[in-house]
């Protein structure tokens, strides 16, 4: 994912890190979705539909030197026929927040009931 922080949630850092506003943290699990369409800072990707297809909770290793990686693997089971190129992350509130996203390094295809996965470390991000 690299650098790709959505503008909604950069400016809300922003804010915080300056005094201007205080920063309310992402409510409950991060869920990594996937998308078959690449969004944007400002706009969400086309989310993968169909199969078993669910978000997986994706958690975070402790960042060093502004950046950090995935310390869990996502296993994704009895995906839908398709083609991954990006992924956008999500809080769990009930009206989910998205807060990064960014294209795969390679584009991955499935068939009807094949298994993607990502291991740890795989997932990045960063802010410098």
């Amino acid at each position: 994912m690299a650098n790709n922080i959505v503008a909604a949630e950069a400016n809300r850092l922003l804010d915080a890190s300056w005094g201007v506003a205080s920063y309310t943290a992402p409510t409950g699990a991060m869920k990594l979705a996937l998308v078959s369409v690449i969004g944007s800072n400002t706009a969400a990707g086309t989310e993968v539909t169909g199969g078993s297809y669910a978000r997986q909770t994706i958690t975070m290793g402790s960042a060093s030197s502004g950046a950090n990686a995935s310390s869990v693997a996502c296993n994704y089971t009895n995906m839908p026929a398709t083609t991954t190129v990006g992924v956008d992350v999500y809080d769990s509130n009930g009206s989910p927040r998205r807060a990064w996203w960014g294209a795969l390094t390679a584009s991955k295809t499935t068939a009807s009931g094949d298994s993607l996965s990502f291991a740890i470390g795989a997932i990045t991000s960063s802010i410098i």
